[in-house]
């Protein structure tokens, strides 16, 4: 185990409470996205543990791996998923509905190849995208979306500042899950606005994660896991202000959470989610030991489900090698003697090998010209888009595993009846 490549923390990253109680520990994995050109490449194993503050509430890991490991050469690219691109389009008309100006200058902090700020420059407005990922930021300048090859906190907001202006409305998905200093990020993007600029921080919704165990997207670039009181937390430690929410359907289940520097009334629709969080009691440790508990046996029935099916001799691949698969193939015990393969539309991805489970990563049509007898569905989260590739394209018609939400079920693509539930 490589010591120098992460650190372990001793206190709450948000307030720096040490009450950080022990979650679930998910065994030593290697980092999710760390695939493999060879199997004689070695890995690391990190150790993968949840915990929460018992002060600000915030769920999170113990662990943070050098973000330069992570994230300097990346390979999940947003446009690359169906729901992130129709949600792109919902997303910019529901952000410039609640942006004071007519003509906003929109920056998007951890903007990967564009796919979000593409629908603002589409309605002619000046973007400008922020990423540490050099191969992904590439894809974006192509597409002509303007990117710096960065990572952002104060010091890179104030060359903004600096070199641009002031913008509009800024925003950032699906990232503040992954910076250990955050507080850098969030004053950046504070001092990146005008008076009257709006922004919006996006996240995996950890009631969400709680409630449909989404115990997969427990990985290291994930290092919090928010819920709404906690997210509104951090920000008001900034002097900001969360005035309203927009339900995402990224990753299963999210939030975008809209902000302001000026005091702004707070939506009804704000309210009623953190009542309905509150009541719910996912703040409480007890809560989550529950969530934790029921992790493990969630493990053993995929793995003996999956191991029923393959003892019949059928040809089983999985669908989707995407970071959260990683945490479940590795807690599960499911690899390449499962698995012959697993598909994915990502050509970058293609010719890997999965992190720590070794199995091949192949282009959809290789994998299902392999005539296979079952599908794991490890993308789950994009069930319908999938579902419709592998019958209207690949007229496949055989047993598919979706693990999750909840407990794991097989559906047969012949019919929508549950077989086995």
């Amino acid at each position: 185990m490589n010591q120098s490549l992460f650190r372990t923390i001793s206190k709450c990253r948000i307030c720096g409470s040490a009450d950080i109680p022990l979650i679930i520990d998910l065994g030593g994995q290697p980092p999710a996205n760390s695939l493999r050109d060879s199997l004689r490449d070695e890995l690391p194993a990190v150790p993968l543990v949840l915990c929460q503050c018992g002060n600000c509430s915030t769920v999170q890991l113990t662990q943070t791996i050098e973000p330069a490991y992570l994230f300097s050469n990346y390979v999940w690219v947003t446009g690359s998923s169906g729901v992130a691109r129709e949600y792109s389009v919902r997303f910019c008309a529901e952000t410039l509905k609640r942006c004071c100006a007519s003509q906003p200058f929109v920056l998007e902090i951890a903007s990967n190849d564009g796919t979000f700020l593409k629908q603002f420059k589409n309605r002619g407005l000046n973007v400008l995208g922020v990423d540490p990922a050099k191969n992904i930021s590439e894809i974006a300048d192509k597409d002509g979306i303007p990117t710096l090859v960065e990572f952002f906190g104060v010091e890179v907001a104030e060359k903004i500042v600096a070199e641009y202006g002031l913008v509009d409305c800024v925003f950032a998905r699906n990232v503040i899950a992954h910076v250990e200093n955050i507080h850098s990020v969030i004053e950046g993007m504070a001092k990146c606005l005008k008076n009257n600029g709006i922004g919006v921080v996006e996240f995996h919704y950890s009631k969400v994660i709680y409630d449909q165990l989404h115990y997969d997207s427990i990985y290291h670039e994930h290092l919090f896991y928010y819920s709404l009181q906690s997210a509104c937390y951090l920000l008001e430690v900034h002097g900001l202000y969360p005035f309203d929410v927009l339900v995402s359907p990224v990753n299963g289940g999210g939030m975008a959470l809209y902000f302001s520097k000026e005091e702004r009334s707070r939506s009804h629709f704000l309210d009623s989610e953190l009542r309905k969080e509150k009541e719910s009691g996912i703040g409480n440790f007890e809560a989550w030991v529950n969530f934790g508990e029921a992790c493990v046996k969630h493990g053993k029935e995929l793995v003996r489900l999956v191991e029923e099916i393959a003892g019949q001799g059928e040809l089983m691949i999985g669908y989707g090698a995407s970071a959260r698969s990683s945490t479940l193939l590795n807690f599960s015990g499911i690899n390449k003697t499962h698995l012959n393969c697993i598909a994915d539309g990502n050509p970058l991805k293609h010719g890997k090998y999965t992190a720590g489970t070794d199995i091949p990563i192949v282009a959809p049509d290789v994998a299902l010209a392999k005539k296979p007898d079952a599908i794991l569905l490890l993308a789950w989260n994009l069930k319908d888009e999938i579902l419709n590739i592998l019958k209207d394209k690949y007229k496949f018609y055989g047993k598919i595993i979706v693990p999750l939400p909840g407990s794991p079920k097989v559906i047969n693509l012949g019919s929508p009846k549950v077989i086995n539930n």
